[in-house]
């Protein structure tokens, strides 16, 4: 009966004199003249509507695009698409990314190298591709260059390479660009002379300087860009290489406020225990110049290398502990860093950290973010950190492997009691199953 009312129906529509059917020649002439009207309209786009989809193409695909059309073509060369370039330097059978075409290269060096401005170079973990983004560097010598960026995607490939090849190609770029603002240059071989040549071309625009795991930088390399870029505003360097007499210069009165100082600790020769402490009247130097920076520190150390650290009040904002940490240190910590912003720690073992927890919820007033994994704290004495902590919290990542129930709360409770402190709905993180 169903199938008996659809033929009717389908009959009455191809019979009704409302419902014509294009005759096949009008169909095919509609598509063409469409068709035409189309491409008139990608051809007749204004040049900043053009150049601004070309800006997300990928190069290769950049580059067809230009052999569309004339207008295209134009748009394809107008300065502003080569303000900010990536090259990506790979080796085609060790690499998940795909190489800049060495035509393509050469084809910017020759045509796009003065226009150049925002400039990184991503490599592989193998020295060729190293090799090759200091050839490419060597050859900027028509650019002004204001931001450098060396990533190496793997293993530091640069660290691989001649230390002499590596600094003469920096040493160009250093020389040509007299307006560089920001540089990443961490695990690379760059060294003090190399340093004071970038200072003697560029100390009255130089901004935000990333150079941590630079081995043969020293103190006194940091310390000359310190007394010379007056303007500096972001550092990232090694614990090693900080030093009281380079917080005094960063708080000179002459010295822009600084905004970033990052701190990678690691151990500079294996085996080490010992590290060098900075006095808090150096600190208090820098906080009363700069009373806003963000000082963030990285540790990637051994319990029994941490115990120089946080004997004394230290105006630290952001702590990243990437191994185990003791709950003596945590326990400093909520004694003696009364800026602490942010808080995670990927261990501790299987010591609770109740009372650290609710000594630093305490102490540390600015705390807005916490993280734990592969630690232990009752349910109880999250829930008083949470509470001590109120709304301030935004961020609060916690596996549900840490939270240890107790006789007051289980596990099935303590979210909706911490939703009432937070003020919104939360849940502990759960690990991935794979």
């Amino acid at each position: 009966m169903k199938r008996n009312n659809l033929s009717a129906v389908n009959k009455v529509v191809q019979s009704s004199p409302a419902v014509k059917q294009p005759k096949l020649g009008f169909c095919s002439s509609f598509n063409q003249t469409h068709m035409y009207t189309v491409l008139l309209d990608w051809e007749s786009l204004p040049h900043h509507i053009v150049l601004r989809v070309f800006q997300y193409l990928p190069l290769i695909d950049r580059a067809r695009a230009s052999s569309v059309c004339r207008r295209w073509n134009e748009v394809f060369h107008i300065p502003d698409l080569w303000r900010k370039f990536e090259f990506e330097l790979s080796q085609s059978a060790t690499s998940y990314f795909n190489s800049t075409h060495p035509d393509l290269i050469q084809q910017i060096i020759k045509k796009h190298a003065a226009h150049l401005q925002y400039v990184s170079f991503k490599v592989d973990s193998s020295t060729e591709s190293a090799e090759a983004a200091c050839n490419i560097l060597s050859q900027l010598v028509n650019c002004s260059i204001q931001t450098l960026g060396l990533i190496s995607t793997a293993k530091p490939s640069f660290m691989n390479m001649s230390k002499s090849h590596f600094v003469s190609a920096l040493t160009v770029l250093f020389v040509n660009s007299k307006s560089l603002s920001s540089i990443k240059i961490e695990d690379t071989p760059v060294d003090d002379p190399s340093l004071k040549i970038l200072v003697a071309n560029n100390s009255d625009t130089l901004r935000r300087l990333q150079m941590s795991s630079c081995p043969h930088v020293s103190s006194d390399g940091i310390l000359c860009v310190a007394d010379h870029c007056q303007g500096l505003r972001e550092l990232a360097l090694n614990y090693y290489m900080l030093s009281d007499e380079l917080l005094l210069a960063l708080s000179s009165e002459t010295h822009v406020n600084l905004e970033h100082l990052r701190i990678d600790v690691v151990s500079e020769n294996p085996g080490q225990l010992e590290f060098h402490s900075i006095k808090k009247q150096s600190w208090d130097a820098l906080i009363k110049h700069s009373p806003g920076v963000h000082v963030v520190m990285y540790f990637f150390l051994y319990e029994e290398e941490l115990e120089t650290f946080f004997k004394e009040e230290t105006p630290v904002t952001h702590l990243y502990f990437g191994r185990s940490v003791s709950r003596a240190i945590l326990g400093r910590i909520g004694l003696n860093c009364p800026r602490l912003i942010e808080l995670v720690v990927c261990a501790n073992g299987l010591q609770a950290l109740d009372n650290e927890l609710i000594c630093i919820a305490e102490h540390c007033k600015n705390l807005t973010a916490l993280g734990l994994s592969e630690c232990e704290v009752s349910c109880s004495a999250f829930l008083e950190f949470v509470r001590l902590c109120g709304r301030r919290l935004t961020q609060l990542s916690i596996l549900e492997e840490v939270l240890v129930p107790d006789d007051d709360y289980s596990l099935e409770e303590i979210h909706t009691e911490v939703s009432k402190y937070l003020g919104r709905v939360w849940f502990p993180d759960v690990m991935p199953l794979w």
